[in-house]
């Protein structure tokens, strides 16, 4: 009688440390496990992560690194980290934290515009990808492919157009060096390349062109006006005159593109650079900044004027005042002058 009552107890004993275990482990698998108060918290895993890497990154955001561990080995994600940037929804238990981090890696919005230099670019680049911006400007002068897709030092930032793209946020400084070509590629199609052939153009004088648009006004609507001036002295054989390209060359011959110049004094008309249209005829051998995609769509479908000359409108900021003679240009840029000196602008 004693002996039954032993081993009823040793298995009733025994069953209750098996619930006990399968409750500890269905706890630590389904159980929520997050400490933040968001809806979702964002997690960078870098492409040579250890997982005492992702811990780390996760220890601010978990109640219990102990079970997500434990976790992470049973379903063998110790072992297989996985690059990226992953979203964790608030009470997420560990089984879906870990499928989460094996394979909802989600794409990242990557911006630029405008930047000067290659340089530039590749810091504003590696603030947004996991890319850091040496190697990104390193494989962006890479001199095997600038001669496979016959870019130069000149032109090599015609290859980059503006916009905002997804990428992961692990991604490669070749594979979006890469991507930006084949975005290239695809933003000159058959309409845009025979637009440019019926200007005379090739698709990188188009941009360094829309490079000038570009920096003479912000306003949208005004880009193919001022596009058709600049396409009329083209025309009549004139210089192009840009005060922007002459700003270009003195930030290029210095290195310093954060200079601030205001306005340009005639000693800066002498400069001898290639990109001083003040000297040298046509447009400049490359782009003095990369422009926006309305800038380049201006110079192909430029407004239809008689204008070559304008200044900018101190009646209205941001545009300008243009003129079909020299005569009247002049007397448009007397009111622009006078406002300079009044403000004492004199760089």
């Amino acid at each position: 009688m004693n002996l039954k009552k032993v081993l009823w107890a040793t298995a009733i004993l025994g069953l209750l440390i098996c619930g006990f275990v399968a409750y500890q482990i269905y706890s630590a698998i389904f159980s929520p496990n997050t400490q933040f108060n968001n809806d979702e918290a964002f997690v960078y895993i870098e492409s040579d992560a250890s997982f005492a890497d992702v811990k780390k990154s996760l220890e601010p955001l978990l109640e219990d690194l102990s079970t997500f561990e434990a976790v992470s080995k049973r379903k063998g994600y110790i072992t297989n980290i996985k690059a990226g940037k992953y979203a964790l929804k608030k009470g997420m238990n560990n089984n879906e934290i870990i499928n989460t981090l094996r394979s909802a890696n989600i794409p990242v919005k990557v911006s630029f515009n405008n930047q000067e230099s290659l340089t530039l670019l590749a810091g504003r680049i590696s603030e947004q990808i996991e890319a850091d911006s040496l190697s990104l400007l390193q494989t962006f002068n890479d001199p095997v492919f600038l001669e496979e897709t016959k870019f130069d030092e000149h032109t090599k930032l015609a290859m980059y157009i503006p916009n905002t793209y997804e990428f992961f946020w692990n991604t490669d400084a070749e594979s979006f060096r890469d991507r930006m070509r084949k975005e290239y590629e695809r933003f000159w199609n058959d309409e845009r390349l025979q637009k440019a052939k019926n200007l005379g153009f090739t698709p990188n004088e188009v941009i360094s062109l829309a490079a000038i648009v570009q920096k003479e006004t912000a306003k949208v609507d005004e880009r193919p006006r001022v596009a058709g001036v600049y396409l009329n002295r083209i025309k009549r054989g004139m210089l192009l005159q840009a005060d922007p390209t002459v700003i270009y060359a003195i930030k290029k011959e210095t290195g310093d593109y954060d200079t601030i110049i205001k306005r340009v004094l005639f000693r800066d008309l002498e400069m001898d650079s290639p990109y001083n249209t003040y000297k040298y005829a046509g447009v400049p051998p490359g782009p003095i900044t990369m422009p926006d995609i309305t800038s380049i769509d201006a110079v192909l479908n430029p407004e239809k004027h008689d204008y070559l000359y304008f200044v900018a409108d101190v009646s209205n900021f941001g545009y300008h005042m243009f003129a079909k003679t020299l005569a009247q240009h002049n007397r448009n840029k007397v009111q622009y002058t006078r406002w300079l000196n009044q403000q004492r602008v004199m760089r």
